[in-house]
């Protein structure tokens, strides 16, 4: 098994009601590698994570009224979760397979104004996971003219 001890840094948690089908179509659909299932003594899921290069996304079962899957929830979300591909990786080839896999593409692949080509999908209990490639990298100046925004450090 892979260390399953983290730097510092940022995982996310995402909630299903069926989280041992969710772990294997988040493998199949979006290439996520399995780290580790925690299983009680009857085989049901008490908790999971995935990576995806050096990140971790933790896989649960809705476990309290406040963690829920979307699908409880009439499909809203409160956050989503974006996942970066590496530099040379075919983003529309990676959206293919996750359409072939059933997750409902929300946005096509496209180049976004700061040099990603981006695409977002809806898995089947509703989160929603937008996936990124840096095609061309760009300073904040040449992002700023392509787009009309201004980019600081802070907001003050």
């Amino acid at each position: 098994m892979t260390d399953p001890y983290r730097p510092k840094g940022l995982s996310s948690a995402v909630c299903y009601q069926d989280a041992k089908a969710a772990y294997r179509w988040l493998e199949e659909a979006f290439g996520f590698e399995p780290l580790f299932v925690l299983l009680d003594a009857n085989g049901n899921l008490g908790h999971s994570e995935m990576t995806f290069g050096s990140s971790v996304v933790m896989v649960g079962n809705e476990w309290s009224a406040d963690h829920k899957s979307p699908k409880s929830v009439g499909g809203k979300n409160t956050q989503t979760v974006h996942v970066q591909l590496a530099v040379g990786d075919n983003i529309d080839a990676h959206c293919k397979r996750a359409r072939e896999a059933g997750a409902e593409i929300l946005q096509e692949p496209a180049t976004q104004f700061y040099g990603d080509r981006t695409y977002r999908a809806r898995d089947p209990e509703g989160h929603i996971w937008t996936f990124g490639v840096t095609e061309k990298r760009m300073t904040p100046e040449q992002w700023d003219g392509a787009s009309g925004f201004t980019t600081r450090t802070r907001l003050d």
